[in-house]
């Protein structure tokens, strides 16, 4: 009898270590929140909320998500960013922080400021009419509501503590570079990697002054092997077009060398490099290995080219069971292929919560 009473008394402890998550679940997690800047790699619903063209909060888009309900993520279902916060332990995605979702209670488990079309440069946002980074980082409003709902002291805790995420650059590299004259006539691409890498290591500096300990950037994924380069640049060939490809791990490797700079400087601070790239070119070149199919760059028709400007309810370029490929439109994965992704990178996130 006195067995059964203390398994009762370790059961009932047990359930109290859970911690309220979004939508009112109960889970536990070793951090408190999530905090993400950044693109349409990680956006669920920012950009529903502001005047730009740069939306996915129509169908196909969310077609796999519950409900079948499109909210603004860039995928058939959920993201990376979903996806890590169900490994971390949360049963719902902390919010858009443009939502009204972003309130009250839900604060506690952090917010999404991350915009899609978004960079580390300002004007490749400025160019699509989004949230910069830099804006998404002045996150004082945040903060603020987060004081008057947890109070100031643990506001601060939660800050400290939360696993922040930064998944920016290729919009600048892919987009931006190559399009505007007064960039790729005036500088190397190696120069802008340069001036990106100076402006990332700014970031992890303002987050830090702010209080983030734990600091998650993605690298970039391979920019030649979307089926919108391939369209464009590939000059007729199937593969991955190189260049991109060379001028992404070019990128990668000067964001390893200044993360290894930033954990020298600050002595408290957890941060490493989540290296999207390698699962994401294996997955592009030889998605069998990962037991997927593999769209290339056509999907029975033509994909859903420039953005998401011809990606409607009628569009015929989406697949229709994205479920088993690993492409959703022409620059975007299904999230079969960002389950893979996350899997991948899952031994540096944890590493970045002990």
């Amino acid at each position: 009898m006195a067995v059964r009473c203390l398994l009762l008394l370790l059961a009932i402890f047990l359930v109290s270590l859970a911690g309220t998550t979004a939508h009112g679940g109960e889970t536990w997690s070793p951090v408190p929140a999530l905090m993400v800047f950044g693109d349409s790699l990680v956006d669920i619903g920012n950009n529903d909320y502001i005047t730009s063209f740069v939306k996915a909060n129509f169908p196909p888009y969310g077609r796999d998500f519950k409900d079948h309900v499109a909210t603004g993520r860039f995928s058939n279902g959920r993201l990376l960013y979903d996806i890590i916060g169900e490994k971390v332990g949360f049963s719902g995605s902390p919010p858009a922080y443009l939502s009204p979702q972003a309130s009250g209670q839900n604060l506690l488990i952090g917010a999404n400021f991350a915009s899609a079309g978004s960079g580390y440069y300002d004007p490749t946002a400025f160019m699509l009419h989004v949230i910069s980074l830099s804006q998404q980082l002045d996150y004082k409003e945040y903060t603020s509501k987060l004081a008057a709902v947890a109070g100031s002291s643990r506001a601060q805790s939660i800050v400290s503590n939360s696993l922040y995420i930064i998944c920016a650059g290729a919009n600048d590299v892919g987009l931006s570079y190559y399009i505007n004259p007064l960039l790729f006539k005036t500088q190397i691409a190696g120069q802008f990697s340069d001036r990106l890498v100076g402006i990332f290591n700014n970031t992890v500096t303002q987050l830090y002054i702010m209080g983030a300990r734990h600091v998650g950037v993605f690298s970039l994924p391979p920019l030649g092997c979307t089926p919108l380069a391939i369209m464009v640049s590939g000059l007729g060939r199937s593969g991955c077009v190189p260049r991109l490809n060379n001028d992404a791990q070019r990128f990668n490797s000067k964001l390893d060398a200044v993360v290894d700079s930033l954990s020298k400087r600050y002595s408290d601070l957890k941060i490493a490099v989540l290296d999207i790239y390698t699962p994401w070119h294996s997955l592009a070149t030889s998605p069998g290995s990962q037991g997927r199919k593999h769209i290339g760059h056509f999907c029975k028709h033509k994909p859903c080219f420039l953005l998401v400007l011809l990606c409607n309810p009628l569009s015929i370029g989406t697949c229709p069971n994205a479920k088993k490929y690993v492409r959703w439109d022409s620059l975007h994965l299904s999230e079969a292929a960002n389950r893979i992704i996350v899997d991948s990178i899952a031994e540096g996130i944890n590493k970045l919560l002990v």
